[in-house]
C-alpha cells in the first residue's frame, strides 16, 4: 500500500519528529508522520506507581542485550509523543560552556561545530512550544537567553521551600526547575481551569488530563486538528529505507503495519526515531552501496551513544513531607566544579515524590537495617527524592549494533568519580538540611532492570561535524551521504552537557525544518 507520493516523511513523533512536523505542517506541504505505535492509553493506572515503575507496562515489549551476552528490557515507549509521554518534562537550555571543548578527569567532552548563540533563537521557540516555565537569573549557570521563560516559575510547596532556603543559607543556589507543564497556578494551587492539577504522578507518569507538555500534546494533536496536509499513520514500524542506484536518494520507506508489507516515498526523509532506534534504522538499511548501513561511510553509525551518569536517590527527613508535587527545585552549583574538584559534577534536581510500591520493589537490605519496622508507606511519607546527572563522555566503543538478529548495547561506564563525588556533595548538603545521610538508589524510576547506564537520556550515535570521515550528517542534520536524508533526534549530539536533552533536542528539530522548508521554497512562520 502507498498513499502517493509526500512533500516530507517524518518517522518517529517523539519531541524531534514532532517539533518538526508540526513547524512544517505550517507550510501547507504533504508530510507523512510515521509512528510505530498507537496512542498512549488514557486511564486511572496512568497514576499507579505500581503499574508504571514495578510492573514497567508502558515500556515497549522487547528483549535487548548488553555487551556480556544478559538480557534486558530497554526503557523505550513505543506511543504518539515518544518516550516524552513518561517524562519528567525538565527543559533545559545547554549552558553556553557545554558547546565548547570541556576537560573532564576521564576525558575531553567535544565542542560543537556550532555554538550556543546559533541555537538561542530556537531554544526560545522550543521554551514557548512545550510551555516551559521558570525565572531567568536563578540558576548561577544559564546561558544568555534573549527573553523571559514564556510561563512563570512552579511554585514551591512549604517542604521543599524551607529546604530551598536552607540549601540558600549554606551559600548554594537553588533555582526553580524549568517544567513543560500545562499549568495554570495562584496562590500556589491550580486555577479550576487549569489542566494540570499539581499531583503526586507527573515524573515519570504519563498524564490522563494531558496537563504535561509532552510532544503528543503540544505538536501532534494541535498540528493534525490545524493542518489536513499532516497526516498520521499509527502502527507503522518502519523496516528499511531503500535508496536508488547510486544509493545517494532514499527512493521508498518501507513500513509493517498490521501485518502487511507497505512502501510509502517522499522527497525528503527525516529520521527521528530516538537516539538508539534510529541508530538500528539506518544499520537495517544496509544495501550494496551501502554495505555497513545507510549513511554509515564513516563507521560512526551507532558509536559515541551517551546515556548521562544518573542515579535516583531517595533520603529520608526527620520530620514527615508532605509534599504532592515535589519536582520544582535544581542545584547547579556543581555543574562544573567545585571546591575541592576541579572537573565538572553535574546537576542536582528534585523527582517525584516516592511511593511505597516503588519501595517495596527496591533491593533495601542497607535501610531495612536502619529501619527495620518502618513501613514502605511510612517510609514514603518521610523521603524526599532527587536525580543526580553527570556528563557521560563519547566514546566509539559504545554503541547500539545487531549481531544478526539481536539487538546489543554495548556501554561501558567511564567519568564515574564525578558521579560519586556528585552523590557526596548531595549528601553533605542534605545533613545539614536534615536528612539521613544514607541514600536510597532507586533504580526502578530509570526502568526494571536498567542499570544506570540506561536508556532514559539518549544521545550521539550519528553525530554531526563538517568532515565526512568522522560524523555521520552535517550541520543541517542531513546526511553527509545521503541527500534527502535527514536526522532530528539526539543521534547528531556530539556531547550530552549534563542537563535534560529534550530542549536541545526540539530546539535543532526546528532548526532543521527551517533548513528543510528552505530546501521546499516553502514559508512558514515563527512561533
Amino acid at each position: 500500500m502507498s498513499d502517493g507520493h509526500y512533500d516530507v516523511i517524518v518517522i518517529g513523533s517523539g519531541p524531534g519528529g514532532a517539533s518538526l512536523a508540526q513547524k512544517l505542517a505550517a507550510t501547507g506541504k504533504r508530510i507523512l508522520l510515521l509512528e510505530r505505535g498507537d496512542y498512549l492509553p488514557r486511564s486511572p493506572a496512568n497514576w499507579d506507581s505500581q503499574t508504571v515503575f514495578v510492573d514497567g507496562a508502558y515500556q515497549a515489549n522487547e528483549t535487548w542485550y548488553d555487551s556480556d551476552g544478559r538480557s534486558f528490557h530497554p526503557g523505550l515507549h513505543y506511543y504518539v509523543g515518544g518516550n516524552s509521554k513518561v517524562y519528567g518534562a525538565a527543559l533545559f537550555r545547554l549552558r553556553e560552556r557545554d558547546f565548547d571543548e570541556i576537560r573532564h578527569k576521564d576525558g575531553i567532552s567535544p565542542a560543537w561545530p556550532l555554538k550556543y548563540d546559533v541555537l538561542e533563537p530556537y531554544y526560545a521557540d522550543a521554551e514557548r512550544l512545550f510551555h516551559v516555565h521558570g525565572k531567568r537569573g536563578e540558576d548561577p549557570t544559564e546561558p544568555p537567553s534573549s527573553g523571559p521563560f514564556p510561563y512563570p516559575r512552579v511554585s514551591h510547596e512549604p517542604a521543599v521551600q524551607a529546604l530551598s532556603d536552607r540549601l540558600s543559607e549554606q551559600g548554594l543556589h537553588p533555582f526553580h526547575l524549568p517544567l513543560g507543564i500545562l499549568l495554570d497556578e495562584k496562590d500556589g494551587k491550580p486555577t479550576p481551569t487549569s489542566i494540570c492539577i499539581r499531583c503526586d504522578a507527573f515524573d515519570g507518569f504519563p498524564c490522563p488530563l494531558n496537563g504535561k507538555a509532552d510532544a503528543q500534546v503540544v505538536c501532534v494533536d494541535p498540528a493534525l486538528k490545524a493542518h489536513p496536509n499532516l497526516m498520521l499513520l499509527l502502527g507503522a514500524y518502519v523496516s528499511k529505507l531503500e535508496t536508488d542506484k547510486t544509493g545517494q536518494t532514499i527512493t521508498g520507506v518501507h513500513v509493517t503495519r498490521g501485518g502487511q508489507l507497505e512502501r510509502y516515498c517522499a522527497d525528503i526523509v527525516v529520521v527521528a526515531c530516538g537516539a538508539l532506534s534510529s541508530a538500528l534504522l539506518l544499520l537495517r538499511s544496509r544495501s550494496d552501496q551501502h554495505p555497513y548501513g545507510l549513511a554509515n561511510g564513516s563507521g560512526q553509525v551507532g558509536r559515541n551513544y551517551m546515556r548521562h551518569n544518573q542515579s535516583i536517590l531517595m533520603a529520608l527527613m526527620r520530620e514527615p513531607n508532605d509534599t504532592v508535587f515535589q519536582k520544582t527545585l535544581a542545584i547547579s552549583d556543581y555543574y562544573f566544579g567545585s571546591d575541592d574538584w576541579e572537573y565538572p559534577l553535574g546537576l542536582i534536581q528534585m523527582c517525584a515524590t516516592s511511593h511505597g510500591a516503588q519501595i517495596r520493589g527496591e533491593a533495601l537490605p542497607g535501610w531495612l537495617e536502619w529501619v527495620p519496622k518502618m513501613p514502605f508507606e511510612q517510609m514514603a511519607r518521610h523521603s524526599m527524592d532527587f536525580w543526580l546527572s553527570s556528563e557521560d563522555l563519547p566514546h566509539p566503543e559504545n554503541r547500539i549494533r545487531y549481531d544478526g538478529d539481536r539487538v546489543v548495547l554495548d556501554c561501558y561506564e567511564g567519568n564515574m568519580e564525578a558521579h560519586h563525588r556528585l552523590k557526596k556533595k548531595l549528601e553533605q548538603i542534605l545533613s545539614g538540611a536534615g536528612a539521613h545521610p544514607l541514600l536510597l538508589e532507586r533504580s526502578l524510576y530509570l526502568g526494571r532492570n536498567i542499570p544506570i547506564s540506561g536508556t532514559a537520556h539518549q544521545a550521539g550515535t550519528a553525530r554531526f561535524g563538517t568532515d565526512p570521515a568522522t560524523s555521520v550528517l552535517d550541520l543541517d542534520c542531513q546526511a553527509h551521504e545521503v541527500d534527502n536524508l535527514y536526522v532530528a533526534d539526539a543521534s547528531f549530539f556530539p556531547s550530552i552537557g549534563a542537563v535534560n536533552p529534550t530542549l536541545t533536542i526540539v530546539a535543532n528539530a526546528l532548526r532543521v525544518a527551517d533548513k528543510i522548508k528552505e530546501r521546499l521554497g516553502a514559508k512558514a512562520p515563527r512561533l
